[in-house]
């Protein structure tokens, strides 16, 4: 290896690198050798473990997580379409494929392509979860990165992670350069996004991950929870992306062979497919869904009948027009009563926000104002443009119309007070609830009512008018304080996870879109939510004919379909299935087959979507990966790293070393810190501005609500494992120790070692460490089980300085006259890290022979402990 570094270094003067020896003259303590053991376990990042990605990981993944891992470890390339539920944890699975493959070398460089609104999550995920540091290329940056790099340079080659909008870089003029320094791993998230629809934009995305895709050698990863769209034409480019004579086999799904094959590629599980398949302890909470109702007050009734009648009297007068102006009109009749039947003052926004009348340059960009689409960006302000494009010449309606929506005060709007009426019991109970408003109008309306009728509470109105960084930082503002209210629009179900801080939703207008729905319930529904059940109102008017149409027609089918298979199952050709269902519902109680043939089709298609949904998710949930040898794979990485068992002993032997006050309750460890800390770990407690504060932490995931999760990488870990390992390598003082131990026979040594080992497979080759635990008795080596044992024991006595110097020397020749034994035992090591790397390789399915591991001599001595028997 030296000579190699050699030819790549050829004007450095290169000598091999080693720690000298511990200073007999030192010596520590028995708690400071094993926080120094501790430490140097809990840095370790290039472990030797099979899974080598969790040294850098900060949480512990779950058994069933870690099956995509396992899938992607046996193709080559990855293509992989990961379709987990909403809420189980799709990032976190596509992260620690990224962060495997990066660190076996298998891959250099890694993309991550999202929707715009995901961005500032996924970078939030990669540098808290998997210490990868990206750089986010979009508009606003690309000339800044552009300068950064040397002249001629592609601005994507040079960075090893960057996240990007996957809208930015289709555009032809960013298309070109990213796809000439793409790197070799991308991943693309609501891949499904990419391939559905005719429209130019999902054209584009498709013709951009096409070209990604084929690239043979790259390894590409789909998230989705939806892969199958509703459009089989869809489905079938999704599946090409992973292997074009996928997307080439209509019949694909359609026998035996052709879905085992695709089974390779493909992990698609539900919540009741974990349940019962993975987890021995529930991971999700309850979704408990009540319909609350209200009734129309007389003013509110007066204001639905007359722009119910205006709104029919616009979809009659289209019957004899052209497809398009026809179903413009219908928008514009649905959009003129989502924006009455919302709330009053969205009512009067639409109707006296007049704007000059516009041409219509394309249909579907005023889709998001009548229902909300999966894929197109939510549209929380009032439709005026819309309702402009349908006005017509008898002004004395709408002037009526903007009287009667005036007429209502909050007093007498039935559905605002009924509202706080739900939230106050919700608050009685401990919720933390959101409500989910259409239009920005209503959710200030509900804003400032819930604010003045709950002052007590603290409140924040979060909306589409705002940056979305500033929206990310307005939610994560209100869930530090309790009791707490979020009022919101649909931007926040777009990206902002609520489960750590949310407990309950309440649909204060229902969304059109059963996808919706789904969407907004999956932000607080999901993995991480500490609370065994979440309450979910779907309020809606009694008598409200707009409500009752929604319900019924839209939402109950879809919650039907979800609890037979465990899963929602997304509307085929969703606008034109919710617009004209709700048309013929509202408008039209005569049959019209000719108006609304498309829609029947639709509906007929989500039948046998649905019989194919319950097929398909069989056959992907990935039962062929046995529980017990996931288990096995992270057993063994935790006893390379250490286990989150061994992460709290380690912070709380050091919490009390460093007369950090503790306090624990429920599974939650409070640390009181003081001015003396060390400067390392003194900065983790700071709070930005002079002052520390408690830190409140777990030891395992999902941690309560305000509580931080203390894995291996946590800042805290991380400073502490430094402090207790870095300064005796520097100082050399305190890397041995010498004490009386009760039960032993003679005196017993105990080395603290770091060995390296050269691991090979496939084309790649990594060097991994770890830390190992030898005692030496007789001149013969004891089980590491009964090294550890040792070292956990209570001492029984200490020795004066002279004596502890002696047993010192004595200790250091000792290790030099047992080095046949060392090697011995590092040959034992390699093949049981050899072992480890195969039985992983058979979890997955993998060939088994083609890993090869060697020791790396010599060890490096860390410390040593010499123990003799109590008096």
């Amino acid at each position: 290896m030296m000579e190699a570094l050699r030819d790549l270094l050829p004007h450095e003067a290169l000598t091999p690198s080693q720690f000298p020896a511990p200073s007999p003259e030192k010596p520590g303590s028995y708690q400071t050798f094993s926080l120094f053991a501790q430490g140097a376990q809990l840095l370790l990042r290039d472990g030797v473990a099979p899974l080598r990605s969790l040294g850098r990981v900060g949480v512990r993944p779950r058994p069933y997580q870690l099956v995509p891992l396992l899938m992607a470890l046996r193709l080559d390339p990855v293509r992989l379409l990961i379709a987990d539920d909403v809420g189980v944890g799709k990032t976190v699975e596509a992260g620690l494929i990224a962060r495997e493959l990066l660190d076996r070398k298998l891959a250099r460089r890694l993309a991550v392509l999202v929707p715009p609104h995901l961005i500032e999550q996924w970078v939030e995920e990669l540098r808290t979860k998997f210490a990868l540091d990206p750089v986010v290329v979009s508009s606003g940056s690309l000339a800044r990165l552009e300068r950064e790099v040397p002249p001629g340079e592609n601005v994507y080659a040079v960075h090893r992670v960057i996240v990007a909008s996957i809208d930015f870089v289709k555009h032809e003029r960013h298309r070109p350069l990213f796809l000439a320094g793409a790197p070799d791993l991308v991943i693309v998230d609501e891949a499904h996004g990419a391939v559905g629809g005719p429209a130019a934009a999902s054209q584009q995305r498709y013709e951009l991950v096409r070209a990604l895709a084929e690239d043979p050698t790259r390894h590409l990863l789909l998230l989705t929870a939806t892969p199958h769209s509703g459009i089989p034409e869809a489905f079938s480019r999704l599946m090409g992306l992973l292997d074009p004579e996928f997307g080439a086999r209509e019949d694909l799904l359609s026998h035996e062979a052709g879905r085992a094959r695709l089974a390779q590629h493909f992990v698609q599980r539900t919540r009741k497919d974990i349940a019962e398949l993975w987890e021995k302890i529930p991971l999700f909470p309850e979704r408990q869904v009540i319909y609350p109702h209200y009734t129309l007050t007389p003013e509110y009734r007066a204001l639905y009948e007359r722009a119910f009648t205006y709104a029919r009297a616009i979809v009659r007068g289209s019957e004899g027009l052209g497809e398009t102006q026809r179903r413009l009109r219908w928008w514009g009749a649905l959009a003129l009563l989502r924006s009455v039947m919302s709330s009053p003052r969205s009512a009067q926004a639409a109707l006296e926000r007049r704007l000059g009348r516009e041409e219509v340059e394309a249909l579907e960009g005023y889709a998001p104002w009548v229902y909300e689409g999966t894929e197109a960006p939510s549209e929380d302000e009032v439709p005026s443009p819309l309702l402009q494009l349908v006005e017509s010449a008898r002004k004395g309606t709408l002037q009526e119309l903007r009287r009667l929506a005036k007429a209502i005060t909050p007093e007498r709007d039935a559905k605002l007070q009924g509202l706080l009426t739900i939230l106050e019991d919700f608050l009685r109970r401990g919720h933390h609830p959101v409500v989910w408003c259409h239009f920005v109008d209503t959710a200030e309306y509900v804003g400032e009512a819930v604010r003045a009728r709950f002052p007590q509470a603290h409140v924040a109105v979060v909306t589409g008018r705002m940056e979305p960084s500033l929206r990310r930082e307005a939610v994560e503002a209100l869930m530090e304080h309790a009791p707490r209210i979020l009022v919101a629009t649909d931007c926040v179900s777009e990206g902002i996870n609520l489960q750590r801080g949310f407990t309950a939703v309440v649909h204060y207008d229902l969304p059109w879109n059963p996808n919706r729905l789904e969407q907004r319930e999956g932000r607080v529904d999901r993995f991480g939510q500490r609370a065994k059940e979440v309450v979910v109102a779907r309020y809606r008017g009694k008598d409200n004919p707009v409500d009752e149409k929604v319900v019924n027609v839209l939402l109950r089918k879809a919650e039907e379909i979800r609890r037979a298979l465990g899963v929602y199952v997304p509307v085929p050709d969703e606008e034109r299935y919710v617009v004209d269902r709700m048309v013929r519902e509202l408008f039209y109680s005569e049959a019209q087959p000719l108006l609304f043939a498309e829609a029947l089709e639709a509906e007929e298609r989500w039948g046998r979507d649905v019989e194919r949904e319950g097929v398909s998710r069989s056959r992907f949930a990935q039962r062929t990966l046995r529980p017990e040898e996931v288990l096995a794979s992270l057993e063994e990485t935790d006893a390379v790293l250490g286990s989150p068992e061994a992460v709290r002993a380690f912070v709380l032997l050091a919490a009390r070393f460093l007369s950090l006050g503790v306090k624990e309750a429920e599974g939650v460890v409070t640390l009181l810190p003081h001015e003396d800390l060390p400067e390392g770990v003194r900065e983790v407690f700071s709070n930005g501005k002079g002052k520390l504060r408690p830190l409140r932490l777990a030891f395992a995931d999902p941690a309560p609500d305000g509580v931080q999760v203390a894995g291996r990488t946590h800042p805290l870990v991380v400073a502490l494992a430094r402090h207790f390992f870095e300064r005796p390598l520097v100082t050399n003082e305190g890397r041995y120790a010498v004490w009386r131990v009760a039960g032993i026979p003679e005196a017993t040594y105990l080395y603290l070692l770091r060995p390296r080992y050269r691991i090979r497979e496939r084309q790649a080759e990594v060097l991994g460490e770890e830390v190992r635990l030898l005692a030496l008795r007789g001149g013969t080596l004891l089980p590491e089980e009964e090294a550890r044992r040792l070292l956990e024991a209570d001492p029984a006595g200490d020795l004066e300085p002279g004596s502890k110097k002696n047993f010192a020397s004595l200790a250091l020749d000792r290790y030099e006259e047992a080095a046949p034994l060392v090697e011995a035992f590092l040959r034992d090591r390699a093949r049981a890290v050899r072992e480890a790397h195969r039985s992983v390789r058979r979890a997955s399915r993998q060939r088994v022979g083609d890993v090869v591991v060697e020791p790396v001599p010599p060890p490096d001595l860390l410390a040593f402990a010499v123990l003799l028997p109590a008096r």
